[in-house]
């Protein structure tokens, strides 16, 4: 039996459906809920529904006892977080999981000095609790989603430019979709155990080439600037713009070539080239 968590957020669903593509009957699923209302879809697929919260142990104990599979899907709670991923991890080992698939994240630098420290820190920990533990594991360095690219640059079909301060730092975002698919790969199928896998892009792309690819798919000139930090925070004051911390604090991390990682890990699971930033950004500005 195969335990999703998350399975009412975008990945988990996405997974949970790839699963069943690959011929896993929907009644070696489960799912973890906080709320069953919100489960209501997912139980008409006859999926087994298990209540349970990270924060809350004897809950998690109680949903993974008899699974033999766990998706740990990395918690969103940026404060409670670290505990709530303490708690997974010790509940999975209290209940006789066998392996557990931990969505973790792709980080070239640890530690404080890195400006993705506050998203890194608890991906370090639980990687550690997981390998110390006794379980078998397999982690995915999870990179940016390629869906996020229009967030970070924002409205540049009005504004006619990208303005971040991430200099000549590439990324190399892989799609949601593909990276659930290379996720239903790993837990359909054996041979994983005790491993890691790069769960991101085969090639890394910087601001300017996503400037030109706009420019090239809409016919609108798109520019690219890169300003110092201490600019881009200025101007935000002037537009009376509150930016997240955790925000800059990637933008910053891919100016210093944080995000440049590439790999065909995900490409060997799903068994084709991933979608690249062009086709990407075609299917989303063709559409504007």
């Amino acid at each position: 039996m195969i335990l999703v968590t998350g399975a009412t957020g975008h990945f988990g669903k996405l997974t949970i459906d790839f699963l069943l593509n690959k011929g896993i009957e929907s009644s070696q699923i489960a799912v973890l809920v906080r709320n069953a209302e919100k489960a209501a879809g997912l139980s008409g697929m006859g999926l087994k529904i298990l209540i349970g919260d990270y924060n809350d142990y004897p809950s998690l104990v109680k949903a993974f006892s008899g699974m033999d599979k766990l998706l740990f899907v990395s918690g969103t709670d940026l404060l409670n977080r670290t505990s709530q991923h303490e708690r997974v991890v010790k509940a999975a080992v209290a209940s006789g999981i066998r392996h557990v698939v931990y969505t973790s994240g792709e980080v070239r630098v640890e530690g404080p000095d890195s400006p993705l420290w506050a998203f890194a820190e608890v991906h370090v920990k639980t990687e550690k609790w997981l390998k110390e533990s006794g379980l078998t594991y397999t982690i995915l360095k999870n990179s940016l989603y390629l869906e996020y690219i229009p967030y970070f640059i924002g409205n540049v079909l009005e504004t006619g430019m990208i303005y971040l301060p991430a200099g000549k730092g590439k990324i190399s975002a892989a799609l949601r979709s593909e990276m659930a698919e290379a996720t239903a790969t790993i837990l359909a199928t054996e041979g994983h155990e005790n491993k890691s896998y790069h769960f991101v892009n085969s090639e890394a792309y910087g601001y300017a080439d996503i400037a030109k690819y706009i420019t090239e798919i809409t016919g609108k000139t798109i520019n690219y600037i890169s300003p110092t930090e201490e600019e881009f925070r200025a101007t935000l004051q002037q537009q009376g713009l509150a930016i997240p911390e955790e925000y800059i604090g990637i933008i910053l991390a891919q100016a210093r070539g944080d995000g440049e990682i590439v790999s065909d890990d995900m490409e060997k699971l799903i068994g084709r080239k991933l979608t690249t930033m062009k086709a990407f950004l075609q299917e989303v500005y063709q559409r504007s």
